[in-house]
């Protein structure tokens, strides 16, 4: 997809994943490789229907106990549902906008059908992705949304948003305990995102925005909707991290905070990436004032 120096590619076959967002081919978020088959590898995946950790697989809905697959190698949780490792379908594309629909049919995996849709627009100043799950069957489902975009990061690039605490994380990345939102950083005024430790943390109360700004002059702006929580990743001594919009904590199902959709109920969750200042030399050729 391309608007004025905007560009965009997506995989439906690789997750629904976004292969690569570029302005007049600076890259924004961190490449695909080419031909890689790997959705870990993407610029953004969808998390559907849940996001991050489900502990050991195991959780309890409904009064009736379910173990999930163990879907990420030798790591002890289950995570990201199940969007991001499955085909999805182009069912409408245009020059600046696509549809992504991913329908599953309920198994022993995960017992509910569902419908999920990505809906991707580009403007010559932004990218926007809406994410959608649809409850088609006749009981209640539990479900969670979420995106996981990487953004590329040089020595200078920092980041700000403001949050009022964040959950410390047990060493196999589950929540542990809630600690003020500046334990591992204070990000509610720009900051360096770089570091040689890791940072794969929840961050609550976020308020629905952050502020991305590279040594390039080049300057992001992450919003959305439907996200109460910020979930950082940065790993040590990195050129990317991510800043995940999601709509709960990790292993939340397990602690009374995802959602139930009825049958028929959607759950909606948006996430829009702005370029809202450039440096002469990219804005002259991307025309962007």
């Amino acid at each position: 997809m391309r608007a004025g120096g905007l560009e965009a590619a997506l995989s439906p076959a690789i997750g629904g994943s976004l292969l690569h967002l570029s302005c007049d081919g600076v890259d924004l978020l961190r490449r695909a490789p080419d031909g890689t088959g790997d959705p870990l590898a993407m610029a953004s995946f969808p998390l559907v229907p849940y996001a991050n950790r489900i502990a050991d697989g195991r959780f309890s809905f409904d009064g009736q106990s379910y173990q999930l697959p163990l879907n990420f190698g030798d790591h002890p949780h289950s995570i990201h549902g199940f969007g991001w490792q499955t085909a999805w379908t182009a069912s409408e594309t245009a020059e600046t906008a696509a549809t992504l629909v991913h329908d599953h049919g309920g198994d022993a995996g995960w017992p509910w059908p569902y419908r999920a849709q990505q809906q991707v627009a580009l403007t010559p100043f932004e990218l926007s992705m809406s994410l959608s799950i649809t409850n088609v069957g006749d009981t209640p489902m539990p479900a969670g949304l979420g995106f996981h975009p990487y953004f590329l990061a040089d020595a200078a690039t920092t980041i700000q948003f403001d949050a009022d605490g964040l959950w410390l994380s047990t060493p196999d990345m589950l929540p542990d305990r809630k600690a003020p939102a500046d334990a591992l950083g204070d990000w509610s005024r720009p900051a360096i995102v770089g570091g040689d430790t890791l940072v794969d943390n929840a961050y609550t109360g976020w308020t629905g925005s952050a502020t991305i700004r590279r040594g390039d002059g080049l300057r992001l702006t992450l919003r959305a909707t439907g996200a109460d929580i910020l979930h950082v990743y940065r790993p040590p001594s990195s050129g990317d991290f991510c800043l995940e919009p999601v709509s709960h904590m990790p292993d939340a199902i397990n602690r009374g905070g995802m959602a139930s959709l009825a049958p028929g109920d959607t759950a909606h969750l948006t996430m829009t990436i702005a370029i809202d200042k450039i440096d002469q030399t990219l804005s002259k050729s991307a025309g962007i004032a």
